[in-house]
């Protein structure tokens, strides 16, 4: 089957290109796989950090072209031109945010127009954002509504997308993991010694962009109970300030007197820095007060690390309850101090490191590649 992937791959740094290119890889097991990407994505008004990275090569695909600005109707139509040349029997469209709507409608009527065999599936990170935006929904139901089939990686975004899609085919699959920051399979011990983290520590991670809906403040302020408890706990907050407000954290840690128990690696991290903080943790902790699903589980999840989530949108269906983390209340540092106080104390790491082992087909990219065939084969059979 010939396939075209439309949305951002390397050199973008976003946890989508990751995805995305990680997508292509698994599927050009099987089949041709052709990307097509941004030559311009966000405006810094939506993304204020730099947008590329061309020495982070771990999830860089080809082929690949670049035609496609969000900004210039242009390209609109040689970017669909340029997924017609390819003569695909399925388009992929990796959605998330309404502002690509513009541009992508202007492609799928193109699609839709000029290639009428040609299929076209979406993966939805987030059917809506996290983020208000004008007329978010409007402009999602006119994308969305010119695909054929869709797959979710929450509960929600299944019924966020039956509220704007009129009876939708869609499969609702666990968001995969992303094995591919392991690159030395450290151990635990080998991991400590680069960290210089003594053996000893109990280490608590929270990986990933500091924005405010990611409840990092939560940990913060959990951390004195914590230490209490388990003196020997230490947090690293690994990440790059989204809305340039570490002082923010940093008089809060203040504040909290938790400055001598935190370590806070700031920046964005590039890929083959990230598994030495991941091989040497006890526990990931993930206190968001709002999410569809989140990426970071499954990078934790390929280091069997367990996770400690909220129930909030789609991560209590990937971190499961009482087998591979713990999910708890979103908004409450005391919910996070009692969940990291049990793990500790209970000794759960090696059963929930075997449990993260016993579903790790479940979140494999040959189970995303099954259903992506199975939607496939839906679709012709509609055509016979």
């Amino acid at each position: 089957m010939k396939i075209v992937m439309l949305g951002p791959v390397y050199p973008y740094k976003s946890g989508i290109a990751q995805y995305t290119g990680a997508m292509c890889t698994a599927l050009a097991k099987e089949h041709e796989v052709k990307a097509v990407s941004f030559s311009f994505q966000y405006p810094k008004m939506l993304f204020r950090h730099t947008q590329k990275d061309e020495k982070n090569t771990t999830f860089r695909y080809e082929p690949v072209v670049y035609p496609l600005s969000t900004v210039n109707p242009l390209t609109w139509g040689r970017t669909a031109a340029e997924i017609r040349s390819g003569r695909a029997d399925l388009l992929i469209v990796q959605w998330w945010h309404p502002w690509f709507a513009p541009c992508y409608v202007s492609i799928l009527k193109d699609i839709r127009k000029k290639s009428p065999a040609t299929k076209i599936i979406f993966v939805c990170h987030n059917v809506l954002p996290h983020e208000g935006f004008p007329m978010k929904e409007r402009l999602t139901g006119k994308v969305l509504t010119k695909g054929d089939a869709f797959i979710v990686h929450s509960a929600q975004d299944a019924e966020d997308l039956k509220r704007l899609v009129d009876r939708p085919r869609f499969i609702h699959g666990v968001h995969p993991t992303y094995n591919q920051f392991k690159k030395k399979d450290l151990s635990r011990e080998e991991a400590r010694t680069l960290l210089n983290i003594p053996a000893e520590q109990e280490i608590l991670l929270f990986f990933g962009y500091i924005r405010e809906y990611k409840g990092v403040k939560h940990l913060i302020r959990a951390l004195p109970a914590i230490k209490k408890a388990r003196p020997k706990v230490r947090l690293y907050i690994v990440g790059d300030f989204w809305e340039n407000n570490r002082e923010e954290y940093e008089q809060l840690i203040r504040d909290t007197g938790t400055g001598e128990d935190i370590t806070l690696v700031d920046g964005y991290l590039p890929d083959d820095e990230v598994e030495p903080y991941f091989a040497a943790a006890d526990l990931c902790v993930l206190p968001y007060e709002s999410a569809t699903q989140s990426g970071v589980i499954q990078v934790a999840y390929s280091f069997g690390l367990p996770v400690i989530a909220t129930d909030v949108g789609g991560l209590p269906e990937v971190v499961l309850d009482n087998r591979t983390g713990f999910v708890i209340p979103p908004k409450d540092a005391d919910a996070v101090a009692r969940a990291v106080i049990r793990f500790f104390e209970e000794n759960r790491a090696d059963a929930f490191r075997e449990n993260i082992r016993e579903e790790a087909y479940r979140y494999s990219w040959d189970r995303m590649v099954e259903h992506v065939d199975g939607l496939m084969e839906q679709l012709r059979e509609d055509v016979k």
